[in-house]
């Protein structure tokens, strides 16, 4: 399907399988849907919700005058919305639609209520459209991620929704990130307690709008902050300039990647809890095999009063969201 050639995905979570950039595939992910059924722990390449990252102590307070319980699957708190999250569900599609001028991908995933133990029926929108471009001479992949929800049901008034995509890249080639030189376009966090923010944002520590190495030595499991006047964020961020979030290379394939979004925030990962074992040819995957950048509101945003407003999705509103990959191989 043309340039959809260059990704490869699967109706399971609607999730990223292959990233292919110059004939490198520079995400990680299994052979088959079987496979990321039994082995998909760090979530390879999934789309996450209703609701990505963690919420805290597993209670949404104060949505649709009451509270909700949901699984406690990262004690104490629930975790990319439960352990059958989106991320696990079967999409339908894909459906190929043409959109600004380009062949597009949509699946669609009807999640019921009371789901996971969220409120209300949502239907949820994934628009892949993967391209290249020409940038300085150089021939540019591109894979950009649409998201759009609807509350769809009767049964509520509101519900909460905060998403994103959770694919783990690996630009160098080798079983780790090894050698992979970042930089950040924020030196802006929210500290995390237990996995929940404090509340304020606060300088990182250290230097991560400048070149940087990471690994066993320089972790990072941690939410940047892109947008400091939250006030200002809408629930449907697409009407929002992309901004880029982070820029990746690696000396020894040359490959670079960039991730930019309508987000106002992400987290950076450099997957040092990844423990996959080899399994039916797919090699066994370690510590640091991948990064992610996971853009997306606020970590806890339903349960912070100056937040929720990101990530309540009310009748006849939209939440809406874009993510775009670009990468590309310098020449030697």
């Amino acid at each position: 399907m043309g340039d959809q050639t260059s990704a490869k995905f699967s109706s399971l979570g609607a999730i990223i399988q292959e990233f292919n950039v110059d004939g490198q595939n520079i995400v990680q992910g299994f052979a088959t849907k079987d496979l990321y059924e039994k082995h998909n722990s760090p979530w390879f390449g999934a789309n996450i919700g209703r609701v990505a990252n963690r919420i805290k102590d597993g209670i949404i307070r104060n949505l649709n005058g009451r509270e909700y319980q949901l699984e406690i699957n990262d004690p104490p708190n629930a975790l990319h919305g439960g352990s059958r999250g989106w991320g696990r569900c079967e999409f339908d599609g894909p459906t190929v639609l043409s959109r600004n001028g380009k062949d597009t991908l949509l699946y669609t995933y009807r999640s019921p209520h009371g789901e996971a133990g969220y409120p209300g029926t949502v239907e949820l929108r994934v628009f892949y459209t993967a391209s290249e471009e020409m940038a300085a001479g150089k021939t540019v992949s591109v894979l950009n991620i649409e998201y759009e929800a609807e509350l769809v049901g009767d049964e509520c008034e509101e519900t909460v929704i905060n998403l994103t995509n959770h694919s783990y890249f690996n630009i160098g080639g080798g079983a780790t990130t090894e050698g992979t030189i970042a930089k950040l376009a924020t030196q802006e966090y929210l500290p995390l307690e237990g996995g929940i923010p404090r509340g304020s944002i606060e300088p990182y520590p250290s230097n991560v709008t400048g070149e940087f190495t990471f690994g066993p030595h320089n972790q990072f499991d941690d939410v940047f902050v892109m947008e400091r006047e939250i006030a200002r964020v809408p629930l449907d961020t697409r009407g929002q300039p992309l901004k880029l979030l982070a820029e990746f290379q690696h000396p020894d394939s040359r490959l670079q990647l960039q991730v930019h979004s309508t987000e106002p925030a992400f987290q950076f990962y450099t997957g040092q809890g990844i423990d996959v074992p080899a399994v039916d040819g797919n090699p066994s995957r370690g510590p640091f095999a991948g990064f992610c950048i996971e853009p997306s509101r606020f970590v806890n945003a339903i349960n912070e009063p100056a937040w929720r407003h990101t990530v309540v999705l009310k009748k006849g509103a939209r939440y809406g969201s874009q993510i775009v990959y670009k990468a590309w191989r310098d020449p030697r």
